[in-house]
């Protein structure tokens, strides 16, 4: 048949060489393939599969610091959740779900530590004084591990919602003496240190610090540098995308829009608290948190490494400072779900990613019963007082003094209507309620009122303006089972704050002393200090409460 001579073709003498050859190379790769992972893969420098060992040693790591939340924060806004939005007692935060352990706080000088010490003990590994950010108790500037992943390779984030120069992310990117040194934070946070720049990603507030009274700013009016520099445009001219305001910030398409390195200042000092924060004019923690990742991501793509992310839940601080349990629920509340949606992200990532959540330090002495008369307290708090407040003491502050400054009549009736009624949703006030408004005639003084008349009615107890001693929470997450049975092994339990400093050390593959070496020409002194021998600390640094947060 003519077609047997064309069948028989491919099987005769002259190919079955080939196909021997052939053959041999499949078994070969079998082999090989079988062979990925062993000794003797190894031992034949046999490099299996590339790209998915770049991935598997390639990781994430994103630390979350919850300023100022103490246990009784989350006790507070579990059961405001609850009824404000008819859960039953059994249901739990976000964050619950996550609880590995607790940490110890103390500063080097004092048990009762400040949020610059916190964070120092988070970044550099190393107990600090109160008030030092990125440098020891000898004030000589220690390596932190932002830094440390920035020289490994890993790109960098930071995502606040305080000011930017605030205390911890300053703490994780500069190297102060004090944590008023805000303007010397900001320029070296955009690279005028020795290690240049290594900060890749910046979301959050203080301007401020950025540019001088007399600066141009396309988004800004309230410029505080004395130096008549303006970092933002400095910044731009070396590269930086930088956005300001809501629009710009939507632009960026929740990370898919970036180009890095990218400075973000939303507001001159700090975002508003959530319960105050208008969606329009001012991102949420969560959409900065969302943004960065995916910025991030997107950039270590094709990277050997991945990147390392701090973010914030700055303002929870802040209302401990001034007894607003409004807005402290609120801002808890913010955290939950940026911190939700980053597990989500973790979860569908296929990069080993490990999340670390703590407190630097507890704030206001927070209890969640309180006694208001001489008689046997009844065991009650009253969460529908929370529930009713439309704004926090520290929006109805500024309100009121505006509305004086703009020279209007009959404040009584507008403390009463817009204030009471309208702003803490109190219906039922005294005479000396008013009064007492009235004759204050300051943020600190007004806030206190405010504040107080919503913590009595809620049966909310505070015992100090400042922080306290108590021990934090720890809260973990990992995508991968071992990298979770390593955060287990280390961080479950009762922990030194500095040891979860030493953690991150460990997981990034970095020498923190390596780093310390590498900074310790970094300018850090103040230039400028007053007659008690301390820096001279920006005026609007004790605006609220006339306290260091």
């Amino acid at each position: 048949m003519k077609g047997s001579d064309g069948l028989n073709h491919g099987f005769n003498p002259r190919n079955r060489s080939t196909l021997k050859i052939v053959t041999i190379i499949l078994l070969i790769i079998v082999i090989l393939v079988h062979l990925c992972g062993t000794d003797l893969a190894n031992s034949l420098s046999f490099d299996c599969h590339q790209k998915n060992k770049r991935s598997s040693n390639k990781k994430n790591v994103i630390f979350f610091v919850t300023d100022g939340m103490g246990p009784a924060s989350l006790s507070l806004t579990r059961s405001f959740r609850q009824f404000s939005e008819d859960l039953p007692y059994g249901d739990i935060l976000n964050l619950d779900k996550y609880l590995i352990g607790s940490s110890r706080t103390r500063s080097s000088n004092s048990l009762v530590t400040d949020s610059a010490a916190g964070a120092t003990a988070f970044s550099c590994a190393v107990k600090s004084y109160n008030s030092a950010i990125g440098v020891d108790p000898e004030k000589n500037p220690c390596g932190t591990v932002l830094e440390g992943a920035k020289m490994k390779g890993y790109m960098t984030g930071l995502v606040v919602t305080t000011r930017i120069t605030d205390a911890t992310p300053a703490a994780f990117s500069s190297h102060v003496d004090y944590r008023s040194q805000e303007d010397l934070i900001a320029q070296q946070q955009l690279g005028e240190y020795p290690l240049g720049r290594s900060v890749d990603l910046m979301l959050g507030g203080g301007r401020t610090h950025f540019y001088s009274s007399n600066s141009d700013s396309e988004y800004g009016f309230g410029g505080s540098r004395t130096d008549g520099r303006n970092l933002i445009q400095e910044a731009q001219d070396a590269g930086w995308q930088y956005v300001g305001n809501r629009e710009s910030f939507d632009s960026l398409q929740y990370g898919q829009n970036v180009s890095l390195p990218l400075l973000g200042l939303f507001a001159d000092y700090d975002i508003p608290y959530d319960l105050d924060r208008s969606n329009s004019d001012y991102p949420s923690l969560e959409e900065e948190a969302i943004t960065a990742i995916n910025a991030l991501t997107k950039a270590t793509k094709d990277s050997d490494q991945g990147f390392f992310l701090l973010i914030e839940g700055s303002r929870i601080d802040h209302a401990g400072h001034q007894n607003d349990p409004s807005a402290q629920v609120r801002e808890v509340l913010a955290f939950d779900r940026a911190f939700e949606a980053v597990v989500k992200l973790a979860k569908e990532s296929d990069i080993e990613t490990i999340l670390i959540s703590t407190s630097d330090h507890e704030t206001g002495g927070l209890s969640v019963a309180r006694q208001v008369t001489s008689s046997y307290p009844d065991y009650v708090w009253y969460p529908e007082i929370l529930n009713e407040a439309k704004h926090s003491g520290e929006f109805l502050s500024k309100k009121l003094l505006e509305f004086r400054k703009e020279g209007h009549k009959d404040e009584r009736a507008f403390i009463s209507r817009e204030l009471f009624e309208k702003g803490l949703g109190i219906k039922s006030y005294s005479h000396h309620d008013i009064s007492s408004v009235m004759e204050a005639t300051n943020m600190g003084g007004l806030n206190g009122i405010f504040n107080e008349m919503i913590s009595t009615r809620a049966r909310i107890g505070w015992s100090t303006t400042g922080h306290s001693a108590v021990d934090v929470n720890i809260y973990a997450y990992a995508n991968r089972k071992d990298a979770w049975q390593d955060l287990l092994d280390n961080l479950q339990g009762n922990h030194e704050n500095t040891e979860i400093g030493a953690y991150m050390e460990k997981i990034l593959g970095i020498d923190l002393a390596e780093v310390t070496e590498r900074v310790k020409n970094t300018e850090h002194s103040p230039k400028r200090m007053n007659a008690q021998g301390q820096p001279e600390f920006d005026t609007y640094h004790h605006r609220m409460s006339g306290i260091e947060f």
